[in-house]
């Protein structure tokens, strides 16, 4: 019983994780340039600053200042299919479709750069990760499946001890209490907050007029807070709190507060090469160790309390149950402790009740020992590689195409959950802009973003699906030092199925992402 409240909580943290853009713990849209063009890796421009940090140095000399805002919202889609589903009483179907919603109203960013002879200093202040907010309103597939299941095996139990109380006893199985069809009730709640700030600085120098240089660090501030709640676990007309400590309404209950904190530090290298019309560059980013420290206060019932609870609320019942067949008080309750001891002693019934105190510790400390409170989880940022190549048949017109590779597998996560990644995350771009006049720019782009999922990491506490994203936008050049840039992307997820025994599940997203932002230059 443990397991189903904790399994819902690591769900609620897991899955209030996300990012708009990029790899599985990496934004990239950190500027508004690349929300409406998807491709600025051979861009030269202050957004350059995240994208091509080298190529800033081609930038005139003197200060280059981006301020960007950007506001996104997500809505996240698991419909699965449980037979068990049918037996909630309150919502007795399935399939089932799970909502969540992430919002992020506000995303800040802010490049910088001065440009003296060859050399280019630069800064970055952006959300490296996370930006959000996500809320599950009605729960998981994935726990109420464990509730299900842990009201069925609540039936089977209040079977056995009733078929040991002797024939035609119905203590524990009457529709008053479990009942025998498995029915059950639930409430809960869940709300997750993730931000990665990064702070980065480097210097670009040109070698020469076509090629330049970049070094530098990002510093990676993680905060992250998660609150949630189950409350109210029925299992036909009997609520858990009964059988765990029926002195506390709240016995059977849990609630989690989880904040973590964590530090990490990102060596960046990158080069730029121009050539007439084309310009290609590179980007490399190193690994991000990451370690998160968690700072909990979390209220958690334990099934150890099961036999002795058990026993004083039978011998209560039986007690009762003597007295009005005229036994003297005293000896109903003598014959009701002896039969109880003899009940509980059952061989059966107590292979039962160690089978599941067994099942339900291996699978609570597998569910929320991410999450104790001093521990420190491994959550590192992977390596990132981008190429870019960019070419102008006109002055006026700029065309680029990118990749990007993540390289997940070698990004150490909790129980090395990304050992069962197939592969890194790739990413393909192309965008384009043309200058209608001196007045306007206009650009559109496209990014796919392809993950190395498997069935076996999938799960809806921290899934992402394969998408393609579209973005359009425009630049209004205020004044010769002065641009104002709006875009809007979107993203179009896949739908990803996986089956893993009798339960199904499709996984799909839906993303949206404005942004304004104001280039200066001084």
């Amino acid at each position: 019983m443990n397991k189903i409240k904790t399994v819902c909580l690591t769900a609620a943290i897991a899955s209030s994780s996300f990012s708009f853009a990029g790899g599985l713990l990496t934004n990239t849209n950190q500027n508004i340039a690349f929300n409406r063009m998807m491709s600025r890796e051979a861009s030269i421009g202050i957004d350059g600053v995240y994208f091509n940090p080298a190529g800033v140095a081609f930038l005139g000399q003197g200060h280059h200042l981006s301020l960007n805002w950007q506001l996104a919202y997500q809505d996240r889609s698991i419909k699965n299919d449980y037979k068990l589903f049918t037996n909630n009483v309150n919502n007795p179907f399935t399939p089932r479709t799970f909502k969540g919603k992430a919002f992020a109203p506000v995303i800040p960013s802010l490049q910088y750069a001065y440009n003296k002879g060859r050399w280019s200093f630069q800064a970055n202040l952006a959300l490296a990760g996370g930006g959000g907010k996500c809320t599950f309103d009605n729960g998981l597939g994935s726990f109420e499946k464990i509730v299900s299941e842990t009201a069925m095996g609540a039936c089977g139990l209040a079977g056995v001890i009733d078929n040991a109380l002797g024939p035609n006893t119905n203590m524990f199985t009457s529709d008053q209490a479990f009942g025998k069809t498995g029915n059950y009730t639930y409430d809960s709640y869940m709300h997750g907050r993730q931000y990665y700030y990064g702070i980065s600085i480097g210097a670009a120098y040109k070698v020469n007029d076509n090629f330049a240089v970049y070094g530098g660090v990002r510093t990676v501030y993680a905060l992250c807070s998660y609150y949630g709640y189950v409350r109210d676990i029925k299992v036909g007309n009997m609520p858990l709190y009964k059988v765990l400590d029926p002195t506390k309404t709240t016995a059977a209950d849990i609630e989690l507060s989880c904040d973590q904190t964590g530090l990490g530090f990102t060596p960046m290298i990158g080069v730029d090469f121009k050539t007439g019309r084309w310009n290609f560059s590179a980007k490399y980013e190193f690994k991000t160790r990451m370690r998160l420290k968690n700072k909990s206060v979390n209220q958690s019932p334990s099934i150890g309390n099961l036999p002795s609870n058990l026993a004083t609320q039978m011998t209560g019942i039986l007690t009762d149950k003597f007295t009005k067949m005229g036994m003297d008080e005293d000896v109903a309750a003598a014959a009701a402790q002896q039969k109880t001891t003899e009940v509980l002693g059952d061989a059966k019934v107590k292979a039962t009740m160690v089978g599941l105190k067994q099942k339900f510790d291996s699978e609570l400390g597998e569910a929320i020992g991410e999450y104790e409170d001093g521990k420190k989880i491994e959550g590192d940022i992977p390596a990132l590689l981008t190429v870019g190549v960019g070419y102008k048949p006109i002055d006026e017109l700029r065309i680029n195409v990118g990749f990007h590779w993540f390289d997940d597998k070698h990004a150490t996560s909790y129980n090395n959950r990304q050992d069962k990644l197939d592969r890194g995350t790739f990413e393909y771009s192309a965008g384009v802009e043309y200058d209608l006049n001196k007045k306007f720019t206009v650009s559109t782009g496209w990014q796919r973003t392809s993950y190395g999922m498997t069935d076996d990491y999938m799960d809806d506490k921290s899934f992402v699906v394969s998408s393609n994203s579209v973005g359009v936008g425009g630049v209004v050049h205020l004044s010769k030092k002065m641009d104002l840039q709006v875009a809007y992307f979107h993203t179009f997820y896949d739908t990803m199925k996986t089956q893993k025994g009798n339960y199904s599940a499709d996984f799909t997203r839906n993303n949206n992402v404005f942004g304004v932002g104001l280039d200066i230059n001084f």
